[in-house]
């Protein structure tokens, strides 16, 4: 008799759910994006690390954990403060659980 996979069929939300990983996944891929559009922002705008840690009135390491799609110790100010540094403004909000 062959075993049937109990994720089949089942949504990559579900599963990340059952494996009680669904919010700390969200987080993460929120603050990939995050340090991909700041990093896309800079290079368009032609803005240094340099200039963006002196415009956020921040150290470059700073700035470097904030750019690291990895690093998701980065807090709610310091997304504020590159998101003016760059002429944006950071927009959160809660929405229905799916």
């Amino acid at each position: 008799m062959r075993k049937r996979n109990k994720h089949l069929g089942s949504s990559f939300d579900s599963f990340l759910e059952e494996e009680g990983i669904l919010e700390e996944t969200h987080a993460h891929a929120m603050k990939k994006v995050l340090a991909w559009q700041l990093g896309e922002m800079m290079r368009k705008q032609k803005v240094s690390k340099a200039t963006m840690a002196k415009r956020m009135r921040t150290s470059r390491a700073a700035l470097d954990r904030l750019l690291d799609p990895e690093n998701n110790s980065v807090t709610l100010l310091t997304m504020n403060k590159a998101a003016s540094a760059l002429g944006k403004r950071l927009s959160i909000s809660l929405e229905d659980a799916a």
